[in-house]
């Protein structure tokens, strides 16, 4: 009896700290058997990118002209890192300020970068986009699209593509401060629609702002991201009826 007991002792443990160890992420990807036409099948908690209504990206096309609120930027400069985590290289910011729309107001988290462009305009993509993460107080996502095209070399990146992690989990803290406002274009008209993430778990009633005016990027900083990620885009998605507006400016 007392075996019995020890060995149902040993084997309640074995299962206990079976049931204690983390579930591994599961491994979506851009292409491939992994690819966002398996997303939703994937994991359940997925299903969204199969079964949502209001995804993202999209093509913008037909934008209705609105008297949508002005972006207000309130970034400042401060501390950076720049991460590769496995799907894109993201910029995180826990200090540089917030956006307000309309009287809502959302911290800056991070951005991050995706070629070519996952938002078309008019069925032209770019050869990037930078997405900046944005959270209010009660957890609503923000986000403001740069929409990239080459030409001059930008300043504002300059140290991001310098540093860029080449491994996978690798991370450069910036030894500079990094004031998000110089990375802007200098026109923020934008389109606005009510969208998603677009990267597992595709969750919806994301604020997107897609801003008109683009940024320029020189054909080597780029490549310097392309090399690392040749292509990192999710494919447009249904409208489902939504609206597109359009700002004045």
């Amino acid at each position: 009896m007392r075996r019995f007991l020890l060995g149902a002792v040993s084997a309640l443990s074995v299962s206990v700290a079976l049931a204690a160890e983390p579930t591994p992420p599961t491994h979506w990807s851009y292409q491939g058997e992994n690819g966002p036409d398996h997303w939703a099948q994937m994991d359940p908690g997925f299903s969204t990118c199969a079964l949502g209504k209001m995804q993202s990206p999209i093509d913008i096309r037909n934008a209705v002209k609105a008297d949508l609120p002005e972006i207000q930027f309130d970034y400042t400069a401060g501390p950076a890192e720049v991460v590769n985590n496995g799907h894109t290289i993201q910029v995180t910011l826990p200090k540089s300020g917030s956006i307000d729309i309309g009287g809502s107001r959302y911290e800056l988290l991070q951005f991050h970068f995706h070629t070519p462009s996952e938002e078309k305009v008019a069925g032209m993509a770019f050869p990037m986009v930078a997405h900046f993460v944005h959270k209010s107080a009660d957890g609503q996502l923000a986000v403001v699209a740069v929409l990239i095209k080459e030409g001059h070399e930008n300043p504002g990146l300059a140290k991001v593509l310098a540093a860029l992690p080449t491994k996978e989990g690798e991370s450069h803290p910036l030894e500079v401060q990094l004031n998000p406002a110089d990375i802007l274009p200098p026109q923020h008209g934008y389109y606005a629609f009510t969208g998603s993430l677009t990267t597992p778990p595709c969750s919806e009633n994301v604020r997107w702002q897609v801003l008109k005016q683009p940024i320029e990027l020189s054909h080597k900083q780029i490549v310097s991201f392309q090399h690392l990620y040749p292509m990192n885009a999710r494919p447009t998605q249904p409208l489902n009826g939504r609206k597109i507006e359009e700002s004045h400016t």
